[in-house]
């Protein structure tokens, strides 16, 4: 579905990102992965090129604008150009507005945020010159609807994600480029796997479906948000959370 495709994925050393990486190198695309790990985005990318597939790696932050600019130009220089920018890299506080510190939330607007307008400025003027790109942006369904295990800073930098998906959408679109986003809920994680069995429970229990998803049901909504099945699909916020929430 994506031969030919050139890719670049944020926040891929693992979870969604890594899976997001792997489904798009499966469909055929080459992939360079972001993150801050470079062992883990080293061996990443050689299980991408064990695919068939051109890989590449970069490791830095994504709240420097030059990390962005630098991964876009390592991925024209070694694929010749960035069909699909998906915009993973992310992070969460947990703590109450009154007990948050303000670093915190700075911090956390600078990666959500500001990480994913890096990155999408960096790669949208190759996007505007060969006439059209994919980009996806991971969000949270803590964007649309409060959550008592999110800081504040977590769900409002998402909520701005989701703005910003769908204004550049509208920008964009005369230059034949389509942006949307993916609104995660629940998913089995590194962070899932620590939860006792109590919290477990309670959080199924606002899972309509009765389960968590999985780092690859994100990433085949991904996938279909990148390839041609979604050429009429552009401004959306798609949920992918057993319906936890519904619009």
């Amino acid at each position: 579905m994506l031969a030919e495709k050139r890719a670049i994925v944020s926040g891929a050393s693992r979870g969604i990102g890594r899976a997001i990486a792997l489904q798009l190198a499966r469909a055929g695309a080459d992939v360079m992965v972001h993150g801050t790990r470079a062992e883990l985005l080293q061996e990443l990318a050689a299980e991408i090129a064990a695919l068939g597939v051109r890989s590449a790696w970069i490791a830095g932050d994504v709240a420097q604008e030059q990390t962005a600019r630098d991964a876009v130009a390592q991925a024209t220089e070694e694929f010749g150009g960035v069909d699909i920018l998906v915009c993973n890299a992310g992070i969460n506080t947990r703590s109450s507005t009154l007990d948050m510190a303000l670093d915190d939330w700075q911090r956390v607007m600078d990666v959500n945020l500001n990480g994913t307008l890096h990155f999408c400025r960096a790669v949208l003027p190759g996007m505007i010159a060969q006439g059209g790109g994919k980009i996806v942006n991971v969000s949270s369904t803590t964007a649309k609807t409060p959550h008592k295990n999110a800081a504040p800073a977590y769900g409002a930098s998402k909520a701005a994600v989701n703005y910003l998906t769908q204004h550049l959408a509208r920008e964009m679109a005369p230059h034949g480029i389509f942006v949307n986003a993916v609104c995660p809920g629940p998913v089995e994680s590194d962070m899932t796997a620590q939860w006792d069995d109590d919290y477990r429970q309670r959080v199924l229990a606002g899972v309509p479906i009765g389960r968590l998803g999985t780092p690859e049901q994100i990433a085949e909504t991904v996938v279909f948000l990148a390839g041609p099945g979604s050429d009429f699909i552009t401004g959306e916020t798609v949920n992918a959370n057993g319906g936890t929430y519904m619009n």
